[in-house]
C-alpha cells in the first residue's frame, strides 16, 4: 500500500515537473502533433470505413468542429459528434466537393431539417486530394454555428494535411504491389529447361532406382511449392538455404559428381530476415550459367558470416565466368526488360533492386567474375530492419 502511494506520488511529482518545464506553446504544439499522429495511422492503412471510424475522432479535435465526417462519393466513411441526421444533405455536398474538386460552405440555409432542436448551423465540405490533383474522398466539418474563416481555414489544412497521409497509403500500397510483382517476375523466370531437366532426370531413375526417383520427386513438389508460394514477402535465411538444398539436390542427380556443393553457415544469421526469392536465383545462376558449360568437376561455394548487425552472403562458383563488360550490359538489359530471362544473369538485376528498395542503396549486389575465373556475387542483409519479418 505504502509503495503504491509512493509510486502515486512520484508520477504526480513528475507530472507537474513536466508541466511547469513546458511552455503553453509547447505544450500546444505537442497536443497538435500528438493528435495528428494518432489520425495519421489509421489513415495510413488506406480510406476504409474500419480506418474511416479510427480517424474522425481525431480528425473533428485538429479541426474543433462540432462533428467531423469522411466520406466517399457514395456513403458518409464515418461520422463523430454531431450531424448524423444531416446525413443525406452532408453526402450529396461531398460528392460535388469531391467531382469538382472544389471546398464548399454551407450555411443553415442549406443545412434546413424539422428538428426544432437541431443545433447544426453549417458545414465545410474539403476535398482529400492526392498529389495528382483528383480527390476520392472529402471531409466534412459540421458547425453549431456559422462557419468562422478560422475554422474553415482549420478544415482546408487538415484535409490537406489527411489527403497527404491517404497518398502515402497509396504509396505505400504501391510498393507492395511492386514487391510482389518482382517476385513473380523472378518465378516467371524459373528456367523451363529447369523444369524439363529435372523431370528427364527423374524419370531416368524411375527404372533403374524407383526409390531415388520418389525422394526426388518429392524434393521437386517442395521446391516448386516454396519458390510459388502465395504469401509473405519475406523469408528466413534458413528458409531460403532449405529451398536450395532441394534445388541442388535435384541439379545433382543431373550433374553426377559434376557438381560439387559447399556450404559454410553460421547458425546464429539461419533466423535473418531477407527479400523471398533473393538468394535462389543467385545459386541457379552459378550452376545454370558457370557451371553446365564448364568441362568437369564444378564447385558452388555458399558462405553466411554473422558480422555484427549484418549477415554477410556470398555465392561463388569456379566456372567459366563472364566478360564484365558484357554483364555490366546485361544487367542493363535486364533492368529494361525485366520479363527477358536469355541473359546469363536470372533474376541478378531483380535481386539488386530488391535488396536496395528494402534496405539501402548501399546494400546492392557485389558481382566479381571474369571469364575463365569463375563468378562471386555478394550481398550484406541487416539482421534487423524497419518493416522487415519474415512471414510464417
Amino acid at each position: 500500500m505504502i509503495s503504491a502511494l509512493a509510486a502515486a506520488l512520484f508520477a504526480v511529482v513528475r507530472l507537474r515537473a513536466r508541466q511547469g518545464i513546458a511552455t503553453a506553446t509547447q505544450r500546444a504544439t505537442y497536443d497538435v502533433l500528438h493528435t495528428a499522429g494518432l489520425a495519421a495511422e489509421p489513415l495510413r492503412t488506406g480510406l476504409t470505413p474500419a480506418g474511416a471510424a479510427k480517424a474522425v475522432r481525431h480528425l473533428r479535435t485538429l479541426v474543433g468542429s462540432a462533428g467531423l465526417a469522411l466520406a466517399d462519393p457514395d456513403r458518409l466513411l464515418a461520422l463523430d459528434g454531431r450531424g448524423g441526421h444531416h446525413g443525406e444533405q452532408l453526402l450529396a455536398a461531398a460528392a460535388s466537393t469531391i467531382r469538382t474538386r472544389r471546398s464548399t460552405v454551407l450555411g443553415e440555409s442549406e443545412l434546413r431539417c424539422d428538428r426544432v432542436d437541431c443545433p447544426v448551423r453549417g458545414a465545410v465540405i474539403a476535398p482529400l486530394t492526392g498529389p495528382d490533383g483528383r480527390a476520392g474522398a472529402a471531409l466534412v466539418a459540421i458547425v453549431d454555428d456559422q462557419p468562422a474563416p478560422g475554422l474553415v481555414q482549420a478544415a482546408l489544412e487538415t484535409a490537406h494535411w489527411a489527403g497527404a497521409q491517404l497518398a502515402l497509403a497509396e504509396l505505400d500500397s504501391s510498393r507492395e504491389r511492386l514487391a510482389r510483382a518482382e517476385v513473380r517476375a523472378l518465378r516467371a523466370q524459373i528456367s523451363p529447361h529447369f523444369i524439363y531437366n529435372a523431370l528427364t532426370a527423374i524419370g531416368s531413375f524411375v527404372r533403374t532406382d524407383p526409390e531415388r526417383a520418389r525422394e526426388l520427386i518429392l524434393e521437386f513438389a517442395e521446391f516448386t511449392r516454396y519458390s510459388f508460394r502465395a504469401h509473405g514477402e519475406f523469408t528466413t535465411l534458413a528458409e531460403e538455404l532449405r529451398s536450395i538444398d532441394r534445388y541442388l539436390t535435384i541439379e545433382r542427380a543431373r550433374f553426377g559428381d559434376r557438381l560439387q556443393v559447399k556450404l559454410q553457415i553460421a547458425p546464429e544469421v539461419l533466423p535473418v530476415s531477407l527479400p523471398f526469392l533473393c538468394l535462389q536465383p543467385l545459386v541457379e545462376n552459378a550452376v545454370r550459367h558457370g557451371l553446365s558449360r564448364k568441362p568437369g568437376v564444378g564447385m558452388v561455394s555458399i558462405e553466411a558470416r554473422d558480422a555484427g548487425a549484418e549477415c554477410h552472403i556470398t555465392v561463388e562458383d569456379d566456372g567459366v565466368g563472364m566478360d564484365p563488360a558484357v554483364l555490366a550490359a546485361g544487367i542493363a538489359e535486364a533492368a529494361a526488360d525485366p520479363a527477358d530471362d536469355s541473359g546469363q544473369h536470372v533474376g541478378l538485376s531483380n535481386v539488386d533492386e530488391r535488396l536496395r528498395s528494402v534496405f539501402g542503396d548501399q546494400f546492392g549486389l557485389v558481382v566479381e567474375t571474369d571469364l575463365g575465373s569463375g563468378t562471386k556475387v555478394s550481398m550484406r542483409i541487416p539482421k534487423f530492419h524497419r518493416h522487415v519479418r519474415a512471414s510464417a
